[in-house]
């Protein structure tokens, strides 16, 4: 039997790697994990017609086991917060490479993955500009709402002016193209923020 290729891997292997991911997610209690790694890999699928398997893979581990590295665990304030995303990062880059080789995965593509997933090159390498735009519209769909409601307003719209900044014109385009499906009043957020 013929296996259908996905890039460098099988069909089948890839499967697998997604399904330990899945399995990965469903453990969160919130079933927010399962959500939002459906959501970011359904944007990387909308911004990029051919997605390679690191890229479609990375958008199913970006926040692998997020839990268990918890804001709470360190500082208040931005050192805390930058302190906390490079240690989530490192942590997740960590999990999903065990994860992958587990799977059997190539080990060119599971580095790559973990590339992925540090953002090495998110001002020069097109893939990694394309998983932050990806990144950046899954916030805007699935954790704005929750985001705006716990932040006060200066914030959130510096957040969205920053996280605009970090994406590419072709996720600028996709971005303007979701803010119609908001509620009125994150619409307004992000229209403050790109004034």
């Amino acid at each position: 039997m013929v296996e259908e290729a996905r890039g460098q891997l099988t069909a089948e292997v890839f499967a697998r790697a997604a399904s330990v991911f899945d399995a990965a997610h469903a453990e969160d209690p919130t079933g927010h994990a399962t959500r939002y790694h459906a959501a970011l890999a359904a944007s990387v699928d909308r911004l990029s017609q051919t997605p390679s398997d690191a890229l479609r893979l990375a958008a199913r581990c970006q926040h692998l086991r997020r839990a268990e590295t918890p804001r709470s665990a360190f500082p208040e304030g931005v050192l805390g917060y930058k302190k906390w995303r490079a240690n989530a990062a490192l942590e997740h880059r960590k999990l999903a490479l065990e994860l992958l080789r587990h799977a059997g995965v190539d080990e060119p593509v599971a580095l790559r993955v973990g590339d992925l997933l540090l953002k090495k090159g998110l001002r020069t390498d097109p893939e990694v500009m394309l998983f932050e735009d990806a990144i950046a519209l899954t916030f805007l769909e699935i954790d704005f709402a929750s985001f705006a409601k716990k932040h006060p307003v200066d914030k959130v719209v510096d957040v969205v002016r920053k996280t605009w900044a970090k994406m590419t014109p072709a996720g600028h385009a996709a971005a303007l193209a979701l803010a119609p499906s908001l509620p009125d009043e994150l619409r307004a957020l992000v229209e403050r923020a790109l004034a």
